[in-house]
């Protein structure tokens, strides 16, 4: 198939003309005066409408180059193409989305601690090299050494479409640093990847199913650090689920950094269940079994990187720690398409 041609069946997947359309919309709803009463609403359009503007301007800036170039200066965009053949893989219910990780180490003691803070840690690099935000909002830190958990909040276009696959148990081998031998020794942790839900509007939960629960934070100190209440943690009563926050100054901004992690819990168990409220969800959610692990990480006796659902490997673990994962995103997302 031609580039052209190529860019043409984009035209259709990316449902370019209908984006155009929606623009339209909202920019005739905008210039009406009753637009802006609601806050949240004309919040939520107007983000809306800046990455429908963003998605069309990513096409059609392509489009119009290969209107006018000659063959040689087609392959020049050859890889701007490949590009949008993997941004159109991007069209889930939420895939436009930031995204929130939450850290859990699972086996291995101390070992599993420190393997959790060297994924937190690619994940902060990844987001550098690609140019998002990501700020972590939650962590307990492990006694000897790593982090029993955390929470990374990842803001950007896209985000949680692309790190969607990389929900699940990661796997090390490697010798371990924390034994006098240097022993062989197997960890595993937890990455739990959910949409970032920006306004309540999109996930409605009623006050009554929740309970707010305050506690000391833990931590090393500071002003009011574990002198007060502030850190908060909120109960979704019919499903159990909850979510708490203590890294922000004050316990107000932690209740809302916990009600933005409750609701994306919640967004995902709703796609996980085929379900459009949160009145219609069970309370059986579970999360992804340890021995079901997604991806190896073998640092010893040899050096590979490979992901268990596609085969794509590397045999350059310290690359993809260093963040470089893009290759094995680009891999999922074309499975999962199929």
């Amino acid at each position: 198939m031609s580039l052209k041609q190529r860019l043409l069946e984009l035209k259709d997947i990316l449902k370019i003309e209908d984006k155009k359309f929606r623009i339209k919309e909202i920019e005739k709803e905008m210039n009406s005066t009753s637009f802006w009463l609601s806050s949240e609403d004309s919040q939520r359009v107007a983000i809306e409408l800046k990455r429908l503007k963003e998605d069309v301007k990513k096409f059609d800036d392509i489009f119009e180059i290969s209107e006018i170039a000659n063959d040689d200066e087609l392959e020049l965009i050859k890889d701007e193409v490949d590009n949008l053949e993997i941004f159109a893989l991007l069209s889930g219910k939420y895939d436009n989305h930031g995204a929130i990780l939450t850290f859990y180490a699972g086996a291995g003691g101390v070992d599993a601690q420190d393997w959790t803070e060297m994924l937190l840690r690619m994940y902060l690099r990844w987001s550098e090299q690609n140019n998002v935000t990501a700020v972590l909002v939650d962590e307990s830190r492990g006694s000897e050494a790593g982090i029993k958990s955390a929470v990374l909040e990842i803001s950007g276009q896209y985000v949680y479409g692309k790190l969607k696959g990389e929900n699940g148990v990661h796997r090390l081998v490697r010798q371990s640093p924390f034994n006098a031998k240097n022993l062989r020794q197997t960890s595993f942790s937890l990455v739990e990847v959910m949409p970032e839900i920006e306004t309540e509007s999109e996930v409605e939960i009623s006050p009554k199913d929740l309970r707010v629960d305050t506690f000391h934070s833990s931590g090393s100190g500071g002003q009011s650090v574990n002198t007060t209440n502030s850190a908060i943690r909120i109960t979704h009563l019919p499903t159990g689920i909850a979510a708490s926050c203590q890294n922000e100054r004050s316990q107000l901004q932690n209740k809302e950094m916990a009600m933005k992690i409750l609701r994306s819990r919640l967004a995902q168990l709703m796609l996980l269940q085929h379900k459009e409220k949160v009145d219609e969800i069970k309370g059986d959610y579970s999360s992804p079994e340890w021995g079901n692990q997604i991806r190896s990480y073998v640092l010893h006796p040899y050096k590979l990187v490979k992901d268990h659902r596609t085969n794509f490997e590397s045999k350059d673990p310290d690359k993809v720690l260093g963040g470089d994962l893009n290759g094995f995103i680009e891999a999922e997302l074309k499975l999962s398409r199929k």
